[in-house]
Order: structure tokens, then sequence, then C-alpha cells
């Protein structure tokens, strides 16, 4: 049977775009990956650099706004930061709802390379979360 997840963020340009990335990668034929944040920033181009490093492209993704999506019917709703969880709108729907705080890499300061760092941190963080729920959930 087939499910509809979407991912939320803030700005839908790091961590609901690696998780989305991932989510495609591991789920079951007929599963669906949206992403979305309650504003858009864009995908962030060190997040699609991050994922290439791991064999995943997400350089096609689009930065999408929560709502572009109010009329789907959702199983599963994941917010991947303490900001989308709190402002994240109302859907009419039955979809259950997980929550999981990931830092944000676009905050990381320091040298180019300790920023690198940061996002392949958060992005193995990103990607065991993923397994995990696709291996329970999907």
């Amino acid at each position: 049977m087939s499910k509809n997840v979407l991912v939320l963020c803030t700005g839908n340009s790091c961590r609901s775009q690696i998780a989305e990335g991932y989510l495609k990668a591991f789920s079951p034929e007929g599963t669906t990956i949206y992403s979305a944040g309650v504003e858009t920033h864009g995908v962030n181009p060190k997040a699609i650099e991050t994922m290439q490093k791991d064999g995943v492209d997400i350089s096609q993704n689009t930065s999408n706004n929560v709502n572009e999506y109010e009329n789907i019917d959702f199983d599963y709703i994941i917010t991947v930061c303490d900001n989308a969880k709190e402002r994240c709108p109302y859907f009419p729907s039955n979809a259950t709802r997980f929550h999981k705080n990931f830092p944000d890499p676009a905050k990381a300061v320091g040298t180019e390379s300790e920023v690198k760092q940061d996002f392949d941190r958060v992005r193995d963080l990103v990607k065991l979360y993923c397994k995990e729920f696709v291996s329970a959930y999907l």
C-alpha cells in the first residue's frame, strides 16, 4: 500500500532536504516523499554537496512551502527541527506525527572544512534516523 510522507523543517533548505533524499533512497516502491518548510530558503548547496558525497543526488530538489501540500492526505509527518514542530500548520488528516530535532548545519561556523564536517555529521544523523524510520514504518 502506498504511503505519503512529509518532512518539515523551517526553511526546507538542509535537514528536510537531506531527509527527503534518504527517505526516497530507502523507502519501498510506491512511497511518495515530500519535504517542505514553514518558509522557503532554497536548497542549500552544501546540503547537495554532502549528499553527493554519500551517493544521493538532491540537486534537482526544490524548496517548497508546506501550504503547497495542504490537499495531500499524509500518512506520516516528520518534523526535523523544533521551530517547524511549533509552527507546523494543522493538517486535517490522520497522519501520524514524528519529531526529531536535528542541529541546523546551515548555522555552522568555522573554517570551510569545519562547516563541511558539521554538514557531514548532521547528514549521518539524518541518514540513521531515516533508515530506522523506513524499517519501522514503511
